[in-house]
C-alpha cells in the first residue's frame, strides 16, 4: 500500500509557508505523495468552515511544495474543472510536470458546490458534460503536436499546446468521485480512481460500473484506485481490507488547522506504516 498526505491548504492556516513545512516534513517521513485541495471562493460548506480565513491556491502551493522537495509524487485533491479552463490547465499542469522532473498526478472532479459555480458565472447542472470534454481537450493537447478539437463546450482547429509534459504522455489522470456519473467518467477517461470517504465495501461495489465503463469505451480497466479518508480512521485492519478490493494508495488528510497537532499525527502515523 501506498500513504499519501494532503496539506491543508483549505483550513485557514495563516501561514502558508508552514503547508511547505508540512510537506517537506511527508517527504522525510517516507510518505508516497503530498496532496493539494482546490476551491477558489468561501462559499458554501467551505464557507462556513473558513469565514475570511485564507483557502490557499491548489497550483501555486503545489509548485512551491514541489520546489522544495526531491522526490514526492505531487497530486490535485481535486481540481474543479468547472472552474477552469483546460487549455490554460494543461499548460500550467505540462510545466509543473517538467519543472518537478515527472512528479505530477493530476486529480480532476466535477465539483459539489453550487453556490461556487454561480458566483463564477460557470454552469452546474451540465457540468459533467463540460468536464468529459475538459479531459478529452487536455488528453488532446497533451499528445500531439497540434490539435483540433469539435464538442459543444470546446472547438478549435489546428492549434499548438506547448510544452508537453515530461510524463509520457502525460501524468496520471486520477478522477474523483463517487456515484455512477463519475464512475463512468473513471472508466471513459481517467488512469485511475480518486474517491473520498469511501469504505471497502462500498469501493468494490462501485468498480462493476468503472469496469463496464472501461470495457464499452475499449479500454482497460484502471490499474489505480487512490482513497481519500481521514489519517485517524486507517489501521493495520483497515489497511488490508483496502488492499483486498484492489485500493493501491490510501491519500490522508488531518482536520485542522492546528500545525502542531498536524505534525504530531503524521509523526505517529508514519511510525506504524503498515
Amino acid at each position: 500500500m501506498k500513504y499519501g498526505f494532503v496539506v491543508p491548504n483549505n483550513f485557514g492556516v495563516e501561514d502558508p509557508l508552514a503547508l511547505i513545512t508540512l510537506a517537506v516534513e511527508a517527504e522525510r517521513l517516507g510518505f508516497d505523495s503530498v496532496w493539494v485541495n482546490h476551491h477558489v471562493l468561501n462559499l458554501g460548506y467551505v464557507g462556513e468552515r473558513l469565514g475570511e480565513r485564507p483557502y490557499w491556491d491548489a497550483l501555486v502551493t503545489l509548485t512551491w511544495i514541489a520546489s522544495a522537495t526531491q522526490h514526492i509524487a505531487l497530486g490535485t485533491s481535486v481540481l474543479v474543472m468547472p472552474y477552469l479552463h483546460p487549455m490554460v490547465l494543461a499548460k500550467e499542469l505540462a510545466t509543473l510536470d517538467c519543472l518537478s522532473a515527472g512528479r505530477l498526478v493530476v486529480g480532476l472532479g466535477v465539483g459539489s458546490l453550487p453556490e461556487e459555480n454561480a458566483a463564477l458565472g460557470v454552469p452546474y447542472e451540465n457540468r459533467g458534460r463540460y468536464s468529459d470534454e475538459f479531459i478529452e481537450v487536455m488528453r488532446l493537447l497533451w499528445a500531439t503536436g497540434r490539435a483540433s478539437y469539435h464538442g459543444e463546450h470546446f472547438s478549435f482547429d489546428d492549434i499548438v499546446a506547448s510544452p508537453k509534459p515530461q510524463q509520457n504522455p502525460h501524468p496520471p489522470i486520477m478522477v474523483g468521485g463517487n456515484r455512477p456519473p463519475a464512475l463512468r467518467r473513471v472508466g471513459r477517461y481517467a488512469d485511475g480512481w480518486h474517491p473520498m470517504g469511501l469504505p471497502p465495501d462500498s469501493v468494490r461495489k462501485r468498480l462493476p460500473i468503472i469496469r463496464e465503463a472501461a470495457a464499452a469505451a475499449d479500454r482497460p480497466m484502471i490499474s489505480q484506485i487512490q482513497v481519500r479518508t481521514e489519517m485517524h480512521r486507517i489501521d493495520e485492519n483497515s489497511v488490508a481490507d483496502y488492499a483486498a478490493t484492489g485500493v493501491t494508495e490510501l491519500v490522508m488528510h488531518i482536520s485542522t488547522a492546528d500545525m502542531e497537532e498536524t505534525l504530531q499525527q503524521m509523526r505517529q502515523f508514519a511510525g506504524r506504516m503498515f
